[in-house]
């Protein structure tokens, strides 16, 4: 067990850990005073590229090619930059634990780390169907789209079961990106979501019948105003078919969901305000998100 301490800490690391490290190293942080602390195994990238062309066949995006900050039109940080700028790059390590009483982060092989200043940039994780108790939920090949390691898990799916058929549930940008990417794949698509239009909290209606519209001339099957209450599996629990509320059922080899997210705010329970979901920072009521990434102080 080790204990390490910075003037410091960046809990997190996706969009926003990178982006707020560029502002360190532009404020003049010193060697050894600023660490990113983050669970996944490589640095802070842009998410956005997940959706898109991580999963293309053909022009392919594969880090280090969309690490952050190049969806800003910035600076690509690679590894490398952080140890030129004496940032500690502490990856692969989930945090468990932290006393914001004792400026204290234990992470889940026992070693703790000692701040001054914590930048909180956890960000959101997924809202899963096993959260609300939808039978058949936990199957193989129901994927959700969030970090890096999860499109992987994806891409493998898509050569597995090349020509398959696919089922997204949910109407919004994670719905429509991955409806898309599994069509160029020339996957079998249908969406399914409960919502009259898709992105129904940004489109008009007719702004959501053209791309409804060009949608289906592109092959993807559009299911609108019901959901999915349950999932078929094989012996050895792949997903085989997806239940929908209105009685369908739809042949699915893979399901990829996307019914939103919530900010990752459960280490912080007790000891920070919080409102509408978030942590109300200062004498602001503010949750404030950097493309999908909480980020507070």
């Amino acid at each position: 067990m080790a204990e390490k301490s910075f003037k410091y800490v960046i809990l997190g690391g996706g969009v926003a850990a990178g982006y707020a490290a560029r502002e360190f190293a532009k404020q003049g942080v010193q060697p050894d005073e600023l660490a990113i602390i983050s669970k996944e195994a490589v640095a802070p990238y842009e998410r956005p590229a997940l959706s898109k062309a991580y999963l293309f066949p053909e022009g392919t995006a594969r880090l280090p090619g969309f690490h952050v900050c190049v969806g800003g039109g910035g600076e690509r940080l690679l590894p490398e930059w952080y140890t030129e700028k004496g940032i500690s790059l502490i990856l692969s390590t989930e945090i468990t634990k932290a006393d914001l009483a004792s400026k204290t982060l234990h992470s889940a092989t026992g070693d703790i780390f000692k701040y001054q200043t914590l930048v909180i940039a956890t960000g959101s994780t997924v809202l899963r169907l096993t959260d609300f108790g939808v039978q058949g939920a936990e199957a193989k090949n129901i994927f959700y789209l969030r970090e890096i390691d999860d499109a992987d898990k994806l891409v493998e799916a898509i050569k597995e079961k090349k020509n398959g058929k696919a089922v997204v549930v949910g109407g919004g940008y994670i719905g429509l990106e991955l409806s898309a990417a599994l069509r160029i794949n020339n996957i079998d698509v249908t969406m399914v979501y409960p919502e009259p239009w898709c992105m129904p909290r940004l489109f008009t209606a007719g702004i959501a019948a053209f791309y409804e519209d060009y949608y289906a001339n592109k092959g993807v099957n559009i299911i609108k105003g019901t959901v999915a209450v349950g999932f078929g599996t094989n012996e050895i629990g792949e997903v085989t078919d997806v239940k929908l509320k209105d009685g369908r059922v739809l042949d699915a080899d893979i399901v990829v969901v996307g019914v939103g997210g919530k900010p990752l705010t459960s280490l912080f329970k007790g000891q920070v305000e919080e409102e509408k979901g978030g942590i109300k920072v200062r004498s602001f009521k503010l949750s404030f998100y950097h493309k999908g990434t909480l980020l507070s102080c």
